[in-house]
């Protein structure tokens, strides 16, 4: 009974340490800053509710941080305070913290939109935007909040990163320091709700058959998702589901216009276009601090495509930085970030974060304080667990290394010579492959560092490994998949049908065999640790405005680009690449006819044979930028 209590202890120690810290910046919170509500105009006359937390120290003058959120700045009251502030290290040296409900949601006024179009043409008070709400805000905090210096800073995480994105468009001259952080960008193409085109489905349904109820007036409470399961099993629910158009029909009966709004636009047209903010990145005069997550699961892509489109259309002297962490989804503000599932990273990385790059940033561009050392990318490596340091992202010193399928399933940079040579599998709708071997009900977050050995055992991925490395390979920036594939339906589809597919591809870290031990009672010994997965619906492969079907038998090249990495594969790891053509429930399924996915019905769906290429023609492979010694 000794040994088990002292065990019991050990396991809930750091639980108790968490719930310490947070009574403890509860407790400062209430001691150190009173609060207030207000609703402040903007130019059409809407009222967006703000709650405003201002030090009691009234000697000296502080610097505002704005954090616009369509999540509720809960609690409401000027007596009921948050527990909690992002970063406290920020807390405790003196801010104004402002929290605002963006327009249309909860205590706000008027019409929510969601990622609301940027409008560089405004021509009356009644054109508003996200950049002009900012504005409007600012000016009038400048203004009405005592005790501030002249100085706004804006961060965000998420759908408040996508707040923090725009105000970098709206111009007012006391923003001076922004911090986009795992930030919305481009729905259609990378972050939460497509990838490349393909449906995400479990996010896409799970978040917005709540978050996209219509609330007619303003109020404090948030609405319930959906709730009638019927099982702890998602892949068993979504796939009794069937077709994406059942899901109107079953569950959400055309409640969601937003998911109408999904529905309708199948294909990267001008109305998703309207939604990204990147073409609109010009001209920045804040400082950009740009964080985001090695391993978000809903916005990998937003961080490096914010601060790769600011590099790319602002002069030199534009102040633009990117921190990437060891994260999923906003981790470096929730918890210490010394590990992901399985995988530890041998450090508190978000502790890190908090007191070496986010604090030192506010401070020197809010209040003259200190000297800023921060080099212009600043990433954790994962592999060899190091931060590292980079005076621009992709660094300058790789080389781009072709690793080709080869026969056997063997992965190597030498040329392929067959004449005509290709590993064939069937895929089945039916029995798509799963996202992750577990069985719950919610997306995790830790599948983007699982072990892939259930996803290798199946007869319908593809799997291609490196010999053992003799020495460490570090991989850092984007990489592209150059895929040659053949379609054929056995006639399933008609004799002139169209057909489709879509293709996954996983690069994975394969432990030792030699590792001893386990982490979450998974063995260590020839771990299959997913460095980085990606999803692309094959219709897009020329255009993501103008999708063409597949000719059953032809050869047809598909490329495109996986989220960046940085990460070691250490000597005595093999690198080993897999390729499929299902992630289920993560993505839709794919009916595998040229068809419009978002009206067809249940009997659309058919099993195809699937060839990936490999012979001196058709060189399939992944494209790697690896650092050079």
């Amino acid at each position: 009974m000794a040994k088990l209590s002292i065990f019991l202890s050990l396991a809930l120690l750091p639980l108790l340490l968490f719930a310490q810290s947070d009574n403890e910046d509860a407790a400062y919170i209430r001691a150190h800053y009173d609060k207030r509500e207000v609703l402040i105009p903007m130019r059409d006359g809407a009222q967006l509710f703000t709650s405003i937390y201002t030090p009691k120290d009234r000697t000296k003058t502080y610097p505002i941080l704005l954090k616009r959120t369509p999540y509720s700045c809960a609690p409401y009251g000027v007596d009921a305070f948050v527990q909690s502030f992002q970063n406290m290290n920020l807390a405790r040296l003196g801010y104004i913290f402002v929290f605002q409900d963006v327009r249309g949601r909860y205590m706000s006024e008027g019409e929510f939109v969601d990622v609301r179009p940027f409008n560089p043409a405004k021509k009356s008070a009644g054109d508003v935007d996200e950049a002009s709400d900012t504005y409007d805000t600012v000016d009038w905090l400048i203004g009405q909040a005592s005790g501030n210096n002249g100085r706004v800073g804006v961060y965000g995480i998420s759908y408040p990163g996508f707040y923090a994105t725009m105000t970098l468009l709206a111009g007012h001259p006391a923003i001076k320091a922004v911090s986009p952080q795992a930030p919305v960008t481009d729905w259609f193409i990378g972050d939460d709700f497509h990838h490349n085109g393909a449906f995400m489905l479990m996010d896409a349904f799970g978040f917005y058959s709540g978050f996209g109820k219509p609330r007619p007036q303003p109020t404090t409470a948030g609405s319930p998702g959906f709730s009638d399961w019927g099982t702890q099993d998602n892949y068993a629910f979504y796939l009794k589901a069937g077709a994406l158009r059942n899901y109107n029909q079953k569950y959400l009966h055309n409640g969601i216009p937003f998911w109408n709004d999904l529905m309708a636009h199948p294909d990267m047209d001008a109305w998703w276009q309207a939604r990204n903010p990147r073409p609109h990145l010009n001209n920045i005069q804040p400082a950009v601090l740009t964080v985001g997550g090695l391993f978000d699961a809903e916005d990998c892509f937003g961080a490096w495509n914010v601060y790769k489109a600011i590099e790319r259309q602002n002069p030199a002297t534009c102040s633009n930085r990117i921190v990437m962490g060891p994260w999923s989804h906003g981790a470096w503000g929730r918890d210490s970030g010394t590990r992901l599932g399985n995988v530890a990273f041998g450090q508190a990385t978000s502790e890190y974060f908090q007191k070496n790059i986010e604090l030192p940033f506010f401070e020197f561009y809010l209040k003259d304080a200190g000297a800023l050392k921060l080099s212009d990318a600043s990433v954790f490596e994962t592999g060899s667990n190091r931060w590292t340091q980079y005076d621009r992202w992709p660094p300058r010193n790789t080389e781009a290394r072709t690793f080709r399928f080869q026969a056997n399933g063997l992965l190597a940079e030498r040329s392929v010579t067959d004449a005509k040579a290709a590993d064939t599998y069937r895929s089945d709708p039916a029995k798509p492959v799963p996202y992750t071997e577990d069985v719950h009900l919610g997306r995790t977050r830790e599948y983007m560092t699982d072990d892939q050995r259930f996803a290798a055992r199946r007869p319908d991925v593809l799997v291609y490994e490196t010999p053992v490395l003799s020495a460490a390979l570090t991989v850092t920036g984007p990489l592209e998949a150059q895929l040659w594939v053949s379609i054929d339906d056995r006639g399933a589809a008609g004799p002139q049908a169209l057909l489709d597919a879509d293709f996954v591809v996983k690069l994975i870290d394969v432990w030792p065999d030699t590792l001893s031990g386990k982490e979450n009672s998974v063995p260590r010994s020839g771990y299959q640790m997913l460095v980085r997965g990606e999803i692309f619906r094959g219709r897009y492969r020329n255009s993501f405005e103008k999708p063409e079907g597949f000719r059953r038998g032809e050869i047809y090249p598909v490329r495109f680009e996986l989220p960046d990495i940085a990460h070691t594969f250490l000597p005595g790891h093999k690198m080993m690449v897999q390729v499929q053509s299902s992630w289920f429930p993560l993505a839709d399924r794919n009916p595998q006819q040229f068809v419009n996915i978002y009206q067809a019905g249940d009997e659309a769906f058919i099993p195809v044979d699937i060839s990936l290429w490999r012979d001196a023609a058709h060189p399939s492979g992944l494209v790697l930028p690896v650092l050079k010694p």
